[in-house]
């Protein structure tokens, strides 16, 4: 349909423009006549206030609805069709309108998170309603705002509805030069710059035939006008979509992940298909994604708490399984004021524990890496989240969930509701693209789906992604690897990138010894924060510059000083930013950047001086260079942007005792004393001895204590009767005590938590289960130790019941050679008994041998067991034993389906 088509639809609509135009909140048209029906076959939806934007709406002779947008009465997408077809009703075709409502919509809300805190968002809206051929009902809600158009579909018929497809197609010049990048689950493909009609011509491995699959957002340039594709407001009730594209056309054709049916109850609004548009500016601000996601499930936040982590595993891949590597790195963030240190994959939860109490005790916070297979299941989230809860975890980042469908939307629900309800907060690796995920729940740190500084370098894609992926949510991209061997930008370059990409949590990059040798880049970073009162784009974008390169610079304003990031790709050139978005009168201006002549291992240096919000800042930037700049009010007296870095304090909290054995019903006196040796006193201290952690049927008796002010050298003592539970089983139990005073840094910072806790032994008694038990160490040939369960998959309680030629076993434990585990059994044990064999999971396949060690001795081994075979019985004497080891070995034929289970593996003890 071309320009007269929509040139008659504008007066065809003409009344209905005339009550968009009145401004009222709910001005409803009255339901059309049959001359009216016949007549009305083209709608106008127009922006507020006077906006450039409008959706046009029109119905065919067919009865085949469209859409297109026009900017400033040119137009930027063409009529694409609309529509949906369930399993009942095909309502993408010979629709009839029967109706249309209209009103404004104001959004005002606070983020945790994102380019701009506060928000605040006026759209018109326009819901017009059809009957399809078998009399069937479509709503369509079409919004206009300053910087975008959405729609979505209303099906509002009772009970279960499925959606077998979408026509809900863009169409695009094919002209246009576009951002694309081929779809997969991941989005960690590279973007190309092409046009819309030869999208397909680099011919990715996400095309089928003709038609090739990319991934929200794309970006278009039609005109003067950019067009940022991507969708909103995706859950549970559906999938997410992508883009379908057949080869030099103009359309792009929404389609829902994996081809598969979507099933909801009714009624149901499906997500918003959405059109960001404006100028670059307009692109890199909105907020519109956000503006259509359901308001906020987390009603107290403020416990939500954005930041910057150091993040060991980029740097040093070994680091997350060695506990006295990761302190360097929660020493590192200490003296530096980072919020919180990230522990990646390797991490074991028998040191985890004593890690957190350490970084805590500094004033920083540890993140928590998770396989999603270990917590996929609601039992498996019930098992873990309270648990590192419980042991002071503050967020938790999980990865490899790889997919947009509806199911893995149901799970991200899920996970999402039990980390608001426990105050976790969250961050999602190898995730989809956030669609709103951060206005409904704040406690989304940031999201990955984009090819980051993991996946390799590339220059151009990082300019790419400042004007696609970054603009639709936070991007989790870790920046500032220094010391990367073969790094291919500059140091100054790296230093850009954690203000050019928003990101709630930004993970830095580098490892200690890499960050001292960019002391001005530390310098810089301390200063960083990672939430935002404002973003502007300042210059550049996505084209290749006259000089051959292209470039972004981006600034952020934080509070009264603002953060300037500059990246350019290819060969160097003046990067130029105009400082008019600075207020008035004079302002202080730092500027890093590369020294000059330097290649990319070279020193930064800084630079001061006044400027004004009539200059401009030229800076020459080497290849693939770029800079990072601070501006403050030049306030009398003031000499540079820098804010004090205040650290917490070194304290002592010793308890008295520090281990103890304690029989059920017997109680332990425990004695504690904080101390701060010097430095400024300690404001609003309290110890106290976590109850809410101990067992069920434990108590502890005693007053919290607390002081308004403890000086160096005074000690705040307390005590307290902590009694065991008459039922607790035989093992070890740790009763925590800590103190938390004022965090000196202030700015709504928590309190430092301070903690030590008594371990409390209790005599094991009667018949215990090895799978009751702590353990002491683990090895695993495939996924984790499995307790009372098979070994299953990669994931923690992922297995089925332990079964061995058909015999189920309730108690025991599931392993996968080879494997160990070593238990502490206290010497009061006597015999140990199980039945061994290789679990029916495998089908028969499989070999295993079992041994039992005491104290390193072996006390009794089995024969080769294959799968199939009958269990065997397995005894030991481990009268005198301390250290109980249970190890699987392969066979001798390699690990592959060596499932073995200890079925019952229990211990006769003392009474």
């Amino acid at each position: 349909m071309g320009r007269r088509w929509q040139r008659a639809r504008r007066a065809v609509a003409g009344v209905a423009v005339a009550a968009l135009a009145s401004g009222g909140l709910a001005v409803a048209a009255a339901a059309p006549s049959a001359a009216e029906q016949g007549a009305a076959s083209g709608w106008t939806v127009a922006g507020p206030g006077g906006s450039a934007l409008s959706a046009e709406l029109g119905l065919d002779a067919d009865g085949d609805l469209r859409l297109a947008v026009d900017r400033g009465g040119a137009p930027v997408l063409l009529p694409g069709r609309l529509g949906i077809r369930t399993d009942q009703h095909d309502l993408t075709t010979g629709l009839r309108f029967t109706g249309r409502t209209d009103r404004t919509v104001h959004e005002s809300y606070r983020m945790t998170t994102g380019k701009r805190l506060q928000r605040s968002a006026t759209m018109r809206e326009a819901t017009l309603t059809f009957t399809g051929a078998d009399g069937a009902r479509l709503g369509v809600v079409v919004r206009v705002s300053t910087d975008g158009v959405a729609y979505r579909y209303q099906l509002d018929g009772p009970g279960q509805v499925t959606v077998e497809q979408e026509a809900s197609t863009f169409e695009v010049p094919t002209d246009a030069k576009a951002w694309v990048q081929p779809y997969q689950p991941s989005y960690e493909t590279e973007r190309t710059e092409t046009t819309a009609g030869a999208a397909n011509e680099a011919k990715p491995a996400t095309c089928d035939g003709d038609t090739c699959s990319f991934g929200y957002p794309t970006l278009f340039a039609v005109g003067g006008t950019y067009v940022l594709l991507t969708e909103a407001d995706v859950d549970g009730r559906y999938s997410g979509s992508h883009l379908d594209h057949q080869a030099g056309s103009s359309s792009y054709h929404v389609a829902l992940a994996d081809g598969a049916a979507v099933t909801a109850p009714g009624p149901l609004a499906t997500p918003w298909r959405t059109a960001i548009v404006g100028g670059l500016d307009t692109v890199v601000g909105s907020t519109l994604v956000d503006d259509l996601a359901p308001p906020s499930q987390v009603k107290d936040t403020s416990w939500i708490r954005p930041g910057v982590d150091d993040w060991s595993w980029l740097s040093d891949g070994n680091s997350p399984g060695n506990v006295d590597r990761q302190k360097d790195f929660v020493d590192y963030a200490a003296a530096h004021g980072l919020e919180y240190t990230l522990v990646d994959a390797g991490w074991q939860a028998s040191w985890v524990p004593e890690l957190v109490r350490y970084a805590r005790a500094r004033g920083v916070d540890v993140l928590l890496w998770f396989d999603w297979n270990d917590l996929r299941t609601q039992a498996q989230r019930d098992a873990w989240l309270p648990k590192v809860k419980a042991w002071g975890v503050a967020g938790v980042k999980v990865d490899y969930m790889y997919s947009d469908s509806q199911s893995t939307f149901q799970w991200y629900d899920a996970i999402l509701k039990d980390t608001a309800k426990l105050k976790l907060m969250i961050d999602f690796h190898g995730a989809t693209i956030p669609r709103g995920l951060q206005r409904t729940w704040p406690q989304v740190m940031s999201v990955e789906a984009v090819r980051g500084e993991e996946n390799g370098q590339n220059p151009t894609r990082d300019i790419f992604l400042a004007f696609t992926r970054n603009v639709v949510g936070s991007m989790d991209y870790t920046p500032t690897w220094f010391s990367r061997p073969g790094r291919q930008d500059t140091a100054a370059r790296e230093l850009a990138l954690p203000v050019v990409f928003e990101s709630g949590w930004t993970s830095l990059g580098d490892k200690p010894e890499g960050f001292a040798t960019q002391p001005v880049a530390e310098d810089y970073l301390d200063q960083l924060p990672t939430t935002w009162d404002e973003t502007r784009l300042v210059s550049g974008g996505p084209e290749q510059q006259a000089a051959g390169d292209r470039q972004v610079v981006m600034a952020r304003r934080s509070g009264d000083r603002w953060f300037l990031g500059g990246i350019l790709a290819g060969t160097g050139d003046t990067m130029k930013a105009p400082l008019g978005f600075l207020g008035k009168g004079p302002w202080l201006l730092e500027t890093v950047e590369d020294t000059p002549g330097a290649d990319g291992g070279g020193q930064l240096r800084r630079t001061v001086r006044t400027v004004t919000s009539a200059d401009t800042l030229t800076v020459a930037a080497a290849d693939n260079g770029g800079f990072a700049a601070l501006a403050c009010p030049a306030l009398k007296g003031r000499t540079d942007c820098d804010e004090k870095v205040v650290t917490a304090p070194a304290t002592t909290l010793t308890l008295d005792p520090s281990s103890a054995t304690a029989a059920p019903g017997t109680s332990v006196a425990v004695d504690a004393r904080f101390t701060l040796p010097q430095g400024d006193a300690l404001h609003l201290v309290h110890m106290t001895v976590d109850r809410g952690r101990l067992p069920a049927g434990w108590s502890a008796s005693g007053p919290d204590v607390t002081a308004g002010s403890l000086p160096a050298g005074k000690v705040l003592d307390g005590h307290w009767t902590v009694t065991v539970g008459k039922d607790q089983p035989g093992g070890t139990v740790e009763v925590p005590v800590w103190a938390e005073y004022a965090n000196p840094a202030g700015k709504g910072a928590p309190p430092v938590h301070v903690e030590q806790v008594v371990t409390v032994a209790i005599p094991l008694h009667g018949t215990v289960y090895a799978s009751d038990q702590p353990f002491l160490t683990e090895t695993n040939g495939w996924g984790p130790v499995e307790r009372d369960r098979s070994n299953g998959e990669t994931g923690a309680q992922d297995g089925g019941p332990l079964t061995i030629d058909g015999t189920v076993y309730a108690k025991g434990l599931g392993m996968n050679a080879d494997a160990r585990v070593d238990i502490d059994v206290q010497g009061r044990c006597t015999r140990f008994e199980a039945r061994v064999g290789v679990d029916d999971e495998v089908a028969g396949q499989g070999s295993v041998t079992f041994t039992v060690l005491g104290d390193g001795r072996q006390l009794a081994a089995s024969d080769v067991v294959r799968g199939g075979q009958p269990a065997v019985e397995l005894t030991a004497d481990v009268t005198g034993v301390h250290t109980l080891a249970l190890v699987v070995g392969d066979g001798g034929d390699g690990k592959n389906f060596d499932h073995a289970d200890w079925g019952l593996a229990q211990l006769s003890c003392a009474d």
